[in-house]
């Protein structure tokens, strides 16, 4: 799936109608499965930001009905990776300075004390998850001229931040992290992935997870708090040179 001239869906080969490959398998309705489809194309910069969304071009690359893509729309809107205007229609949800430095903003308020609950509430297991998730992360290899260990590294870099905070016991602040690591994740992977860095990241990350498992509060949230300020600030320049305000 790639977005034709007018910012909306034009179908690739592995996407064509015949081979949409959605079912509604009792556990992930249709609209569902589209969400994820679609949410994976916006965060990872395929669907730009603020292009049109066209109902009939995308129902038909999918090969689904207009119920269904509607649905998993919704689902996008609610996300804040959509928006839908009257007498406009769908389009992807615009980026700036200002949407960036909030959703750092507010990372660092509730992912830190997710961390923190989960120090405080997470078990064996939780300390192994986190360790086992690092490990992946630091054994994975992110190379800016094959794009592959670039798409590879990302979903093993967000496997990492969740699992963090995956002890703490409490199903809605993981939701509004999960829901703030997909908007922040939105600009990095445009932005970023492409560059080398200018930090260990990967010290960074092992500094965190031990802390996290050794059950020091304090030195654990303040590193993956001064962790998502750095990636904020970075991207926040990174935006600047671009003209993007």
């Amino acid at each position: 799936m790639v977005p034709d001239d007018d910012g909306a869906f034009a179908p690739t080969t592995e996407d064509a109608p015949s081979s949409s490959g959605f079912l509604d398998d009792g556990k992930n309705t249709i609209g569902s499965q589209l969400a994820s489809r679609l949410r994976e194309a916006i965060i990872s910069g395929e669907l730009q930001a603020g292009s049109k969304i066209n109902l009939d071009k995308a129902r038909k690359t999918f090969n689904v009905s207009l119920s269904p893509l509607r649905e998993g729309l919704a689902r996008l809107i609610s996300d804040g990776l959509v928006e839908f205007e009257d007498n406009r229609g769908y389009r992807v949800s615009p980026i700036s300075l200002a949407n960036l430095e909030e959703i750092t903003t507010l990372r660092e308020e509730f992912e830190v004390f997710a961390l923190r609950e989960s120090m405080r509430l997470g078990d064996v297991e939780w300390e192994g998850n986190v360790m086992r998730a690092l490990h992946r992360l630091n054994r994975t290899e992110r190379d800016a001229a094959r794009p592959e260990t670039l798409e590879r590294w990302e979903e093993l870099h967000r496997e990492f931040h969740l699992t963090l905070i995956s002890g703490c016991g409490k199903p809605i602040l993981l939701h509004f992290c999960r829901l703030l690591l997909n908007l922040n994740d939105r600009y990095r992977r445009v932005f970023l992935t492409r560059t080398s860095g200018d930090r260990n990241v990967s010290q960074e990350h092992s500094e965190i997870a031990q802390g996290a498992v050794a059950r020091d509060l304090d030195y654990s949230c303040d590193m993956l708090r001064q962790h998502i300020h750095r990636t904020g600030t970075n991207l926040r320049n990174h935006l600047a040179t671009k003209g993007i305000l």
